[in-house]
Formats: C-alpha cells, structure tokens, sequence
C-alpha cells in the first residue's frame, strides 16, 4: 500500500470545510450522488464516441445502503466511468485550479461559512468529510482489469492499493464520525435525497433491512411478532427536469433542480426555460445565481452550461457554448439535432451549435432587458453582480451591442444608484449635444474631479464610468441612439460648454497660457484656458488621439510598455487667485516654481502621482518659505 500526502489547497480546503461549513453538513450526500451521476453521464458519452468502449452496455443506477450497528458506514456506489490509480491520485489528491489557493487566503471568516463555496471549487467529495473520520474508495475504471482501494482520515495524507471489484464503477464507504451516526438511518436518507437529487436522471436505490411487525401474533414477551425483510427500493422520481413542460413545473422544483446540480445553498436570482421547434430542436434551461461566481473574472474561469443530446450528457467543460462575457449563466442546453459523438473541434464549428448559441445569447439579452422594464428591483440585484461581464460583451460581441447597450449601467454625477443610457437621454436637457462620462479611476476620485463643475452648472450630467474594463470598452462605443458619447478629460470636449465671449476671454488671456507653458516646457502638450472651471485652479486632460492615464497604466500591464512620449494638456482656470499670481509675477523661478506645482496638484487631483515626488514637494517647500 503506497501513502501519498495530498497537495497542500487540498489540506487547506479539508480544513475548511471540516471546520467551517459544519452547520451544512447533509449537503456531502447531494455532492456524491451527483459526482456519482457525473461518472455514469461519462461512461454513456465514452460508450459512444470512444473505440475501446464502444457498445458498452451496462444498467445505470446509484445504490445506498448503511449499516446501523458498531462503527457504523454509509455507502454510496455507482457503476459509472470509474477511476484507475493515476485517476484516483489526480481527482482526490490535488485540486485542478490555478486560483485555488490565491482564493483561500483572500476569504473572510463569514466567506468561509458559505456552502457554496464546496461547488464551486468541484471538490464536493471533500464534503464527506464533515461527517466521516475515514473514507474508502473503491474504483475500476471501464476497460481496464484492475481495480484500487483508496483510503484517508482527512488530515494530511492518503492510500492506494490494489483491490477487487467485480465490474466498473465507484463504491465509496464513509465511516461515520458520531455526530454522523443520524446518516445511518434510512428515513434521513431518504428525506436528503428528495430533497437534494431527486432530479438526478438515474434511478438511486436504497438497500436497508425493513422490520415488519405482526400484531396478531405475539412473542414470549407479549410484543408483536417481528420479521425481517431486506428492500432495495428506488427513492427519486429519476426525470430529466428540462425535458418536461414548463406549466408542468413548479418553480420550487425549478429552484431546487439548480441547487442540487450547481452546488449553490441559494436559489437563483431567476431562471429561463425555453423550448425551440422547428429547424432546429433543442431546449435549455438558463439560470443566473445570486452571487457571481467566485471565478467569473479568472482566466481558467468554469463554464456552467453542460450539453446534452437527446438527454446523453455530452460535456459540461466547453466554454464555447456561450460567448465568454455570459460565463455566469449556469444551465443546460439539450439538442435534437447534434450527433452523439460530437467532438470539442466539431462543436465549435458545427451549424447547428452556432444557431443554438445565438438564439440563446439573444434570449438572454431578451430576458435581461424584459426583467430591467418590469422589476427595476430584481434588475438591480442581478447588474449588481454581472455589469462588468455584460460591459465585456460591448467589446466583443458588435452582433448585440445594441442590445447590451440597453441592459448595462453606470453611476452618475447627479444621481445615486445606477443610470441606464437610455435614462440618460431622457434627461438630457434641450441644448446638450452629446452623453458625457468621466472614467479612469475610483467612483470616489471621479465624482470629486474639478472636471465637472462646469457640466455640474449648466445642469449637464456625467456617467461616472469606475469599472476598470470600461476604459477599455468605450472606446469602441462612439454614439448612443444617434447621440455621441463624450469623454470629459478630453480636450475636445470642451467646445460644448463654449459661451458667448469666451473665444474673446481666452484671446486675452493667450499670452498667460503661453507663460505657463514656457515654465512648464516638454512636461505638457499644451496649455490652454478653460471655460469649464468655475473655482479649480487647473485640471489635466488628455489629446483626442492619446489614451487616459488609466489606459496607459493598462495597456503597460498587458506588455505594451513603448507608448511613446504621452504628455497632458492643462487646462487654467484664469480668474483662480492662484493663476493670477502667477500672471502678475515678474520673477521666472517664482513663476516656474508654481506653475510646477498646479501642474502637479492637478495630476493629483485625477489620481496621478507626480513623476518626480521629490521634485514636488521641494517646489512646495520653495514657495512656502517665500
């Protein structure tokens, strides 16, 4: 018998789960039956497309039994795909996930009370766990002679040997701690998998000794007579939830269908059942959770969709199923026109797959857009957690841009909460010429920009445009609805608030703008008087042609480190006090001492560190001792 250690996330998942999520403890028996339901969806699907296993027949079932004396155990087995040793090392001693111990140390002590967290790590055979001191796996994997015993009391390390086992399949043994004995019991296990899995498209049998007690005849006690009776009896209603009609469905089933298959202690925030007949068949079934997944803005992120055809689980690992800025959305899709054996290459190319994925990214959308018009509430909740994804598919998906343009959200300058494009325009006073928005930063930072007084006094409003991606993302969204969208810290955006007389002020004060810029020399692009300031002494705004500050740090973080010589324009606000002494001095250091500072200050003020702090601070230190 060979003694391995697990990898060191699987210790540190062990003991959260041990330890934290206690008190949900009878989710382990919903975790097995559907890893269990998982490996038999992987033997039918290998029976068809692979050569070795081909016709490969066999009876899918799950089978529970327990044993209520002593030392007692609970066991659950299958005759799915089964696991060989690499198998076995590989699924129970490490965890497949870059992020999974990056995501561990980030947690909070009521993050780790969270249940949810068992799913969505895939781990949930760790869960059992939480009520056994021992666990036996017994496995033979399909095709092959051998079969292996793998054991472990959940600490630190595990065993594999060779063992026997009369045909393919999984059989594992929970030894249960005393806080477990109440799993030992059938009407408890019945009562979970009702409950759980009662979904699960295999029949789950329950084998137990059932007493029977005969009141006419009694025993030298005086009891009733009692006899024994061994059962084995199917527990759960074994249907294909998505395949039934929808006026056929509660929506209480509706939401524990996606607890016990996505591993959530939650129900989700809404669901989509759709049925599509005609050129193409084929059903889904969409959910979107509560909470976003913890791995929604990871590079190795899970899909949630699986496919089926004609009910034959194909995968539940494909991330073409659906564009990738609709990653959240768990469920399932089951075609009538696929072939059986439809390989990740073909899916991604096949005609009928790409007719399914648009009409389904479109009836999200759809969707999306009915629940923002009719439960502003619900909406709020659900672009809560998914408004960046939903800002991804501006980018990436110019086929429905439209349709995103009407369902993502910003904050505003003048109102609290979220503000729809479309809500927007509908405020838009008579003489605004375009939607204007302020990104780059912090929502905090933005809203405090000098940048708005003026838009702030002619009544204008200002999306505050805080998500990191949307730098990225709006650039490539030019109008709204005929309207032109306007970045603010650009240069041009200053012609619109252009009043009567300003043309003559800023040709009066051309050669205080030209001193300033003298001072400054190859620290600016330009100088220029403002006539949007109304008490900020200067800001800082980009070219038309160059990118924000926050681009430029994004685009150095992606490799792009030669931008060129990138420099601000600033813009002075003529009648500040500060400005002023600067245009009455006749001293050149006093005048390039304090140029240098309001350039600096204004860079401060959208978030930029001065290039040369030092130099900074000196200047201050200059001008305060005169």
């Amino acid at each position: 018998m060979a003694t391995k250690k697990f990898k060191t996330e699987v210790t540190d998942l062990l003991q959260l789960i041990i330890h934290s999520l206690y008190s949900n403890r009878e989710i382990f028996l919903r975790e097995l039956i559907s890893n269990a339901s998982d490996a038999i969806d992987k033997l039918k699907y290998m029976s068809l497309v692979d050569g070795s296993l081909k016709g490969f027949s066999f009876d899918p079932r799950i089978d529970i039994s327990f044993t209520e004396d002593g030392k007692r155990t609970l066991t659950i087995k299958d005759n799915g795909i089964g696991m060989n040793e690499e198998d076995l090392n590989n699924n129970l001693g490490t965890i497949a996930s870059s992020g999974t111990r990056k995501f561990l140390s980030s947690l909070t002590d009521e993050q780790k009370k969270d249940s949810n967290l068992i799913g969505q790590f895939g781990v949930g055979f760790y869960s059992a766990f939480m009520v056994a001191d021992k666990i036996e796996v017994l496995s033979r994997k399909a095709g092959e002679e051998k079969a292996y015993r793998w054991v472990s009391d959940g600490k630190s390390s595990y065993e594999i040997e060779e063992a026997e086992r009369d045909e393919q399949g999984t059989t594992i043994i929970l030894h249960l701690t005393e806080d477990g004995y109440t799993y030992a019991n059938r009407y408890e296990i019945e009562s979970l998998v009702k409950k759980y899995s009662d979904h699960i498209a295999y029949p789950i049998y329950l084998e137990y000794d059932k007493v029977n007690y005969n009141y006419e005849k009694k025993d030298e006690k005086g009891e009733p007579e009692k006899t024994s009776e061994h059962v084995v009896e199917q527990i759960n209603t074994c249907s294909a939830l998505w395949r039934r009609a929808k006026n056929e469905i509660k929506e209480e089933e509706y939401k524990e269908f996606y607890k016990n298959n996505y591993y959530d202690s939650e129900d989700p925030l809404f669901y989509i059942h759709t049925k599509a007949e005609g050129t193409t068949e084929y059903i889904t079934l969409f959910y979107i959770p509560q909470k976003a997944p913890f791995d929604m803005n990871y590079a190795d992120y899970r899909p949630g969709v699986k496919l089926y055809v004609k009910r034959v689980y194909i995968t539940d690992d494909d991330k073409t199923l659906l564009p990738t800025y609709l990653r959240f959305v768990r469920g399932i899709i089951d075609s009538e026109d696929l072939p059986l054996n439809v390989s990740r290459e073909i899916l991604q190319e096949n005609r009928v797959m790409a007719s399914i994925r648009n009409s389904s990214v479109k009836k999200l959308l759809s969707e999306f857009k009915r629940i923002s018009e009719n439960n502003p509430e619900l909406y709020e909740k659900f672009i809560k957690e998914y408004n960046r994804p939903l800002k991804e598919g501006l980018y990436s998906d110019y086929a429905n841009r439209d349709a995103l343009l009407e369902l993502v959200r910003y904050h505003s300058s003048s109102r609290d909460g979220y503000v729809s494009l479309k809500s927007y325009k509908e405020n838009m006073p008579s003489d605004q010429k375009a939607i204007y928005y302020l990104s780059g930063g912090k929502e905090e930072t933005l809203k405090a920009s000098p940048l708005l007084e003026a838009y702030k006094k002619k009544g204008y409003e200002v999306l505050i445009m805080d998500d990191d991606i949307d730098e990225i993302v709006i650039g490539s969204v030019y109008e709204y609805d005929k309207i032109p969208l306007k970045a603010i810290n650009k240069a041009a955006a200053m012609d619109d608030l252009k009043e009567e007389g300003d043309e003559k002020d800023k040709e009066e004060k051309k050669g205080l703008a030209e001193k300033i810029k003298a001072a400054l020399g190859d620290k600016v692009k330009d100088v220029r008087i403002s006539t949007r300031l109304v008490d900020t002494p200067a800001v800082v705004v980009n070219d038309d042609s160059d990118p924000s500050a926050q681009m430029q740090r994004i685009l150095k973080q992606m490799g792009n480190a030669d931008l060129g010589d990138i420099k601000p324009i600033l813009e002075i606000n003529a009648s500040s006090p500060l400005i002023k002494k600067i245009e009455e001095s006749s001293d050149d250091e006093y005048v390039k001492t304090l140029s240098s500072i309001v350039l600096s200050s204004a860079m401060l003020q959208e978030g930029i560190l001065p290039s040369d702090p030092v130099a900074y601070t000196k200047a201050i230190s200059e001008l305060l001792s005169k």
